[in-house]
């Protein structure tokens, strides 16, 4: 007579042997796309704010300030046009708002998971979770649901909705997709998040500064990754493995980023010195996450931050007294991109992974063996992720 597995043995069986591992990452962004130079002109003349004289000038110096080159952005100039409310400050145009972006945002999504399954190489059939992370509008049943109809998923798929979570999200999504693969064997977990502007997008206001600097840095953007533990690699090819993920709050830091659903869209707070805060509080996160690995050296590892903003960046250096090649990934993806609030970090992962292949380093963390990515968004939550690469040798050229 056949013996009863044990619990114990049933968990061994359903629980993977491996580190979840990052086996393909895709980007992409709207078409339409504004120069950071000309975005002033164009954005006080089609919100017609351009009697605010002396509030464009400060927003000039904004968009000056920011280190952004450019930015893509789903809201055109004739999407505005017909729906005058978007420009305004302060009018009703929730609708408006949610019938962009419950279409746009999964469609985005769609776009970056496709290249992500594309260069994972393996049938969608495999996709065992979903989890998509957005800022940009809610809507029911959600994205998650969206996409999994729009890529064709098996409707068995496993899904993860998460609205409203913030910049700090890219490192969420990674956190919660390494415990599915870690204790589920066999999962592939996609994880998409999307970002569109369209939720965020109003005109100036004097009294309201906060949003002007939201509206200087936001741009669109959607970032996906494959996410498994024990790759197969005769055919398929880890990038990076997630050896550790951790999230806290940050001391003092209540209300320092707030965001409000209300009838006029998505508004946006800055309360509180956040580049400080963060700044003050990074190096406890580093040394809680590495001196289990016996690391406290920061600039021997690579680095993948959220960048909210240059003057995050340029304190977290001057607090870590890194040397400024650490952030030029993440440099990169703000020049290029702006903030895409949770999407930001897959595009830095991104950029650090070709770059690092194309500049014939050893590894895919930019011939470093060790590497931190972090979430900085509303709470002030930080997340922080401790990531292992892997021979670039390995990796598809």
């Amino acid at each position: 007579m056949a013996t009863t597995p044990s619990i114990e043995d049933i968990r061994k069986a359903q629980r993977a042997h491996g580190p979840a591992t990052i086996l393909a990452i895709g980007t992409a962004t709207p078409a339409n796309w504004v120069d950071q130079a000309d975005y002033p002109d164009y954005y006080f003349r089609i919100t017609n704010s351009e009697h605010m004289t002396d509030l464009k000038e400060k927003f000039k110096r904004m968009c000056e300030k920011s280190m952004i080159r450019k930015r893509h952005m789903h809201v055109t100039e004739e999407i505005l046009t017909e729906n005058p409310n978007l420009s305004a400050y302060w009018e009703p145009s929730l609708d408006v708002r949610q019938d962009i972006v419950v279409v746009e945002v999964p469609k985005l999504g769609k776009e970056a998971a496709a290249k992500a399954i594309k260069e994972w190489g393996q049938p969608k059939s495999k996709i065992t979770h979903l989890i998509f992370c957005t800022t940009s509008g809610v809507d029911m049943p959600g994205c998650d649901y969206q996409l999994t109809k729009l890529l064709g998923l098996r409707p068995s798929v496993k899904r993860f909705m998460m609205y409203q979570q913030g910049c700090f999200a890219g490192g969420t999504v990674i956190r919660l997709a390494k415990d599915l693969a870690e204790n589920n064997k066999g999962a592939r977990v996609l994880v998409v998040c999307s970002e569109i502007t369209a939720v965020t997008f109003r005109g100036p206001s004097d009294k309201h500064l906060d949003s002007l600097v939201g509206q200087a840095l936001f741009g669109d953007g959607a970032g996906a990754l494959i996410i498994g533990a024990d790759p197969d690699t005769t055919i398929e090819r880890p990038l990076f493995q997630v050896v550790s993920a951790a999230q806290t709050i940050l001391p003092d830091s209540h209300g320092a980023i707030d965001g409000h659903l209300r009838e006029v869209g998505l508004t946006f707070h800055l309360l509180k010195d956040v580049p400080g805060l963060i700044s003050k509080n990074i190096e406890k996160s580093l040394v809680e996450a590495f001196s289990p690995i016996g690391i406290n050296d920061w600039n021997s590892i690579f680095w993948v931050a959220h960048p909210g903003g240059p003057a995050i960046l340029d304190q977290v250096e001057l607090k870590l007294n890194l040397k400024p090649e650490k952030m030029k990934a993440t440099r990169q993806v703000l020049s290029e991109y702006g903030n895409m609030s949770s999407a930001c970090v897959l595009f830095i992962l991104d950029e650090m992974r070709k770059k690092s292949v194309e500049e014939g380093k050893s590894t895919t963390g930019e011939g470093l063996d060790w590497g931190v990515l972090f979430g900085f968004g509303p709470g002030l939550t930080v997340e922080t992720v401790v990531l292992h690469s892997v021979p670039t040798e390995s990796v598809i050229h």
